[in-house]
């Protein structure tokens, strides 16, 4: 079959790579003028099978409306006039219990275990290296109350088959020695051995390139100007190259209609008003994320495990001679400006939580202070629910992967396998739903909503 292929990060690029593996023919369009420019770019690092909770739980509403007022919240919920952004914030709240937590958690641990597979296998075939670290992720806490209900989160996961075990503060720091600074504010953690880090970006390109040269065809600064639905199937769609000028400026213009046999959409937060252009309506919005990459100044001393800081909810994950931190949420709209006041607030957050958990062990100084600290954000297309869509729509030749939040990284492999099978006609062999959506969110959301 002819496929073609709607974003090059993450999860569009291990789709075209399984379904070469199958044997079609794969065109993949990309705005950017590279694979992994946007989502994928600068994100927490993390193959975190065992991280995996979804935001909704039983204490988030609390705590969202507590975190409203700081610029610094975890998850800071930015009320706009825009019906989606309430709409999701509602199907958010009917998954704030227990039995919905619970559900989601095996769908997401099922859907990250075959994805971690899948790219260990994927390695194996390609030899690509991108900064991989296999040794596991540790979680501490500075709060005492929090900490003690470490033991329930890491017996969920072992029910459902990761191995995420509950250490004392001696233990972490044997893990992990970096920490020792830090060691006073420390009250104890968890650890899953099994975990790994690594760069998406670095990872995903040379995917791509790999693609290419087995006949993938790239177009690089495309942008998709709408889908061309014939009754009730894709027949083909509009795209447009992205030319900029010497003063910057983009020329648009509709270069040609690629027909396909089948289309799959995987464009990150913009796959929901793309796919409402055809009536298919998908709860998926979009949830800014920040990081900071800062230079490692003292090589010796900087952690190699990959660590998640419950205070703050951020990530720091070792790449090669720099550390990455990444962390928190911003429901917001498709918002990416770094200077605004919010903005600037997570960023310096971030310098500050680094400095004061590894001190002078990076260069985390700003740019007036004589430093380059690479600040990034990028929106996470999150589902109430945290779990993706993988499957087919109600509309003909028309298909979706889309919808992994702060997951695209672990998910993304086996995301691109699992659609790969399907779209061949056979199921992955996991216990998660597919066919565009899963049994939790159609009991929770009322399935999709596709108009005729």
């Amino acid at each position: 079959m002819k496929i073609t292929i709607l974003g090059a990060g993450i999860i569009g690029v291990s789709t075209a790579w399984h379904l070469l593996e199958q044997g079609h023919e794969v065109t993949v369009v990309e705005r950017q003028p590279d694979a992994a420019m946007e989502t994928s770019f600068a994100n927490a690092a993390q193959i975190s099978v065992s991280y995996c909770e979804p935001w909704a739980n039983r204490d988030a509403p609390l705590k969202a409306l507590k975190w409203m007022f700081s610029n610094e919240a975890p998850l800071l919920f930015r009320p706009k006039l825009d019906w989606q952004q309430w709409r999701w914030s509602l199907q958010f709240l009917s998954q704030c219990n227990d039995a919905a937590f619970e559900r989601n958690v095996q769908q997401l641990v099922a859907l990250g275990a075959f994805s971690h597979a899948a790219l260990k296998d994927l390695v194996r075939a390609t030899g690509i290296e991108y900064q991989r670290l296999e040794h596991g992720i540790a979680h501490y806490y500075t709060d005492q109350k929090s900490f003690d209900t470490a033991g329930d989160a890491a017996a969920l996961m072992r029910k459902y088959g990761v191995s995420r075990k509950v250490v004392n503060r001696e233990e972490l720091l044997r893990i992990e020695p970096a920490f020792k600074q830090f060691a006073h504010r420390i009250v104890g953690g968890t650890f899953t051995a099994s975990d790994e880090s690594g760069d998406a970006r670095v990872f995903t390109q040379a995917l791509a390139q790999r693609c290419i040269a087995r006949g993938a065809e790239f177009l690089y600064a495309h942008d998709v100007v709408h889908l061309n639905k014939s009754g009730d199937a894709i027949e083909s769609i509009a795209i447009s190259a992205r030319n900029t000028g010497a003063t910057g400026s983009n020329d648009l213009k509709v270069l040609r209609h690629l027909k396909a046999d089948q289309f799959v959409v995987a464009c990150g937060s913009y796959t929901a008003p793309l796919l409402r252009t055809v009536g298919v309506d998908l709860p998926i919005y979009p949830g800014k994320g920040y990081s900071a990459t800062f230079p490692i100044l003292r090589p010796e001393a900087a952690p190699r495990v990959s660590t998640i800081d419950d205070e703050k909810k951020i990530a720091i994950s070792r790449l090669g001679n720099q550390l990455r931190v990444a962390g928190t949420i911003e429901v917001g709209g498709y918002d990416l400006t770094l200077n605004s006041t919010v903005a600037r607030a997570r960023c310096q957050m971030l310098s500050d939580r680094i400095e004061a958990v590894l001190p002078g062990v990076c260069d985390t100084r700003n740019e007036a202070q004589g430093g380059n600290p690479q600040y990034w954000a990028g929106l996470r297309p999150a589902t109430p629910t945290n779990i993706p869509y993988i499957g087919k729509t109600k509309v003909g030749k028309l298909w979706v992967n889309a919808g992994h939040g702060t997951l695209g990284w672990t998910q993304g492999a086996g995301s691109g396998k699992a659609l790969a099978e399907l779209i061949c006609g056979r199921q992955p062999a996991m216990a998660f739903g597919f066919h565009g959506f899963a049994p939790a969110q159609e009991r929770a959301l009322n399935s999709i909503a596709v108009a005729g």
